[in-house]
């Protein structure tokens, strides 16, 4: 797991640990599926099962598989600029979206 990766998590977990992983998803999974293939494939499997087309780039469903994962450690995740992350901009519906795919690819 990338090292960013993990320290994000740990702050979001240490500072904001209050979020259950049962809390309620606002995106639309279909529609982030759509948007990540346009956006995120590029670098990230994004499906169920494949490797990434870069090896530092985790696949989306080790993402969602992460111990702690929650919507709000993923959307911290997105909202940081990463050195080994291009600096995309994703607007608020998009994220959301983008999350609830994620989150929907938790075994």
């Amino acid at each position: 797991m990338n090292q960013w990766f993990a320290l994000v998590i740990v702050f979001v977990q240490s500072f904001v640990g209050l979020a259950s992983s049962a809390e309620a998803q606002t995106g639309d999974p279909g529609a982030g599926a759509a948007y990540a293939q346009q956006v995120c494939a590029k670098c990230h499997a994004i499906d169920r099962t494949g490797s990434s087309p870069e090896p530092t780039a985790p696949p989306f469903k080790d993402v969602a598989n992460t111990p702690g994962m929650t919507e709000t450690a993923l959307t911290v995740w997105l909202r940081t600029s990463h050195p080994t992350m291009p600096n995309i901009i994703v607007e608020p519906a998009d994220m959301d979206n983008v999350i609830a795919y994620i989150l929907s690819l938790k075994d």
